[in-house]
């Protein structure tokens, strides 16, 4: 957080969902402020912060104009402070933007709360109307559509990320905006086109951030490979540099790997490159009917390739709740993605996220979602209430055991022949024993896992020292008592009532093999 010993005439800022995350988009509108930079405090807080709190740090800034980010996940908690900020302080002018509030704004309670509201790419847009409210020319109109702005012309945000987040924050990047594909369940889908900034200025921030100590770089991208000559020429400048400890988070378009950028990935040494790659279905006729352009088979050998012969972490994403998509469908989907063995299958449940074009199949599939963030899909015609709740929980344990690393020998043991099914019959038997999806502690999370194996016919002692292998892997010297009764004790090195536990791996890295986590010590 960037605090003053002046008053600030301008502060934007967002909620968080967790302090670990930074704003990107505030750092590019106080880049762009021209002279008003330094005029303009950025901060930053989470949503589980009180939002009397938050409104308290706003008001020591003594604003004149306060700009908030407002995004699916914080609009709730948003809508609160901006109701305070204006009961306490009315004379302050209130500018919202971000993607919740650029779609459907009529229909939206924190836009009667606030005084001016920006559509869209918010730069240009943002700096000239803090011109005109502190020159006393505040605006008669309310609403702007912000055009997209021209790339050459923006200020970088680089240079605003503080020493403090570097330390302790993920730090974003962009080399693109915009998105060729038109998926309909995407607020991409409204793009016009891919915009490319200059790849030389471009990469010299990027040398400056790692000079300053960034090594973990997530880019934003939304089609990291679409352009074969400028993604070798970003992967070479990390291969150039992974022995300084440099880590690269690209979104991969799943089809399109050539094999010049092949034999470049394949020289990533492990815990180096981390690929986001949506496939969102398998069912040809639903990706048909959401405007989903991929080719399976292409897709299936690009997985083979990263499997067998690279040493990427792959996080792969599927979306429950498509119109058009049964269970039988999902599940043949989940089975043919697991089967193709990437790190992390991440299970999403649709949401109708506002202005995104998947609003057209709602009578025809008799889509019902949910009035309240993050919008998620309630039944179909299809999938009914019940089945989708149990969807819920099924994606929320598959993050918990199947992609946390944590339970990374013992998951063959429950998924069995067929994943889907033997997963959802755990999901089912989890929530019937804890009545939750959160709050449930590792320790207490093995536990249930043996008791679950062993009820359907594992042998305890076998199954107990795969789960405490699996969970000293990533450094930690505590056993869960769980597995006491069925473990020798003096096979262990360390004494397994030790209070002391190491868990400062990367979630990534606890995918990594013995051999290969030896490697990066």
């Amino acid at each position: 957080m960037e605090g003053s010993l002046k008053q600030n005439d301008i502060v934007i800022l967002t909620l968080n969902a967790r302090f670990i995350h930074s704003a990107f988009g505030l750092r590019y509108l106080k880049a762009n402020l021209g002279d008003l930079q330094e005029r303009c405090a950025l901060l930053e807080f989470t949503i589980h912060q009180r939002p009397i709190d938050i409104v308290e740090k706003i008001l020591a800034e003594d604003p004149k104009i306060v700009g908030l980010g407002i995004y699916i996940w914080n609009v709730l908690e948003s809508t609160r402070v901006v109701s305070l900020l204006k009961k306490v302080a009315p004379e302050i002018k209130i500018v919202l933007g971000g993607p919740e509030v650029s779609y459907e704004w009529d229909k939206q309670n924190i836009i009667t709360l606030c005084d001016y509201l920006i559509c869209g790419e918010g730069e240009s847009q943002f700096s000239k109307l803090c011109e005109d409210i502190l020159a006393g020319q505040p605006p008669r109109e309310k609403i702007f559509a912000a055009s997209p702005v021209e790339i050459a012309d923006l200020k970088s945000p680089y240079g605003l990320y503080e020493d403090e987040d570097i330390e302790n924050r993920i730090i974003y990047v962009e080399a693109s905006r915009g998105c060729p594909f038109r998926c309909e369940f995407c607020l991409s889908a409204l793009a016009k086109s891919v915009r490319q900034f200059d790849l030389d200025a471009f990469l010299d921030e990027m040398d400056a951030l790692g000079k300053r100590g960034v090594r973990h770089f997530k880019f934003v991208d939304r089609t990291f490979n679409l352009k074969l000559d400028i993604t070798l020429r970003i992967l070479a400048f990390f291969r150039e540099r992974v022995d300084q400890g440099y880590v690269a988070h690209f979104e991969l378009v799943p089809d399109r790997l050539p094999e010049a950028l092949r034999d470049v990935i394949a020289d990533f040494p492990p815990a180096t490159l981390q690929f986001e790659v949506g496939i969102q279905t398998f069912n040809v006729d639903v990706a048909k009917l959401i405007s989903r352009r991929q080719n399976y088979a292409k897709l299936e050998d690009n997985f083979a390739f990263l499997r067998d012969h690279t040493s990427v972490h792959v996080h792969a994403d599927l979306i429950a709740g498509l119109p058009g998509e049964d269970l039988n469908s999902f599940a043949i989907g989940f089975n043919r993605l697991v089967e193709l063995g990437p790190e992390e299958v991440q299970l999403g449940i649709l949401k109708r996220l506002r202005g995104t074009p998947i609003i057209r199949h709602t009578d025809k599939y008799k889509m019902v979602f949910s009035d309240y963030p993050p919008y998620e899909v309630l039944s179909t015609r299809e999938v009914n209430f019940q089945d989708m709740q149990a969807m819920k929980r099924f994606a929320r344990y598959w993050d918990l055991i199947g992609n946390s690393g944590n339970f990374l020998h013992t998951l063959k043991y429950i998924l069995g022949e067929d994943p889907f099914a033997s997963f959802m019959r755990f999901s089912k038997w989890l929530f019937e024993q804890t009545q939750r999806t959160f709050k449930i502690s590792l320790a207490r999370l093995v536990g249930l896992v043996l008791d679950y194996l062993v009820a359907e016919g594992k042998d305890a002692v076998e199954m107990a020292h795969i789960l405490a292998e699996d969970f000293r892997r990533p450094g930690r010297r505590k056993i869960p008592k769980a597995l006491h009764p069925w473990i020798d004790k003096s096979l262990w090195s360390v004494n397994i009532d030790d209070k002391k536990s190491s868990e400062r791996f990367a979630r990534q890295a606890r995918f990594l093999t013995s051999e290969e986590g030896a490697t990066q010590s």
